[in-house]
């Protein structure tokens, strides 16, 4: 009885425990419409989180189909697909779940690169992402696809 107690309460555990990690798919959120806007997939390669473009979740017939305004590596590269997210580590404490350490995102919209902090909250359900550029920062909460 013990052990069949003890199983169950590491699952459960264990459960609660993954779903406190930025890894899986998350819809970001348009700010406009407050809808869901696409999909982005974060997996964990060797301690680093790298996150992709997985699909658009809404119509936009402006929408350009290629990252035209990126100026590295992913210039003229299909948006679908693309890596967005790279060199994510745990940062700080690990009960605070926080991912930074030089993490960086980028915007496929403009081209622009944000230095990220991402951080899973309510249980892991929403993602906080947090891109800087300086001093200056913008936020936007992320929701995990069940």
């Amino acid at each position: 009885m013990i052990k069949k107690c003890f199983a169950i309460f590491s699952l459960t555990s264990a459960a609660a425990f993954a779903q406190m990690t930025p890894v899986g798919v998350w819809h970001t959120i348009d700010d406009e419409t407050n809808q869901p806007k696409g999909e982005i997939r974060i997996v964990e390669k060797e301690g680093v989180l790298v996150g992709t473009v997985g699909r658009a979740l809404k119509e936009d017939p402006n929408a350009k189909p290629n990252c035209d305004k990126c100026a590295d590596d992913r210039k003229g590269q299909p948006i679908i697909g693309m890596e967005i997210i790279r060199g994510l580590k745990r940062d700080g404490k690990p009960e605070e779940n926080l991912w930074a350490g030089g993490g960086k995102i980028l915007d496929p919209t403009n081209g622009k690169v944000y230095t990220v902090k991402i951080v899973p909250i309510e249980g892991g359900k929403r993602l906080q992402v947090r891109g800087y550029i300086g001093p200056i920062y913008r936020t936007q909460f992320w929701n995990r696809v069940e």
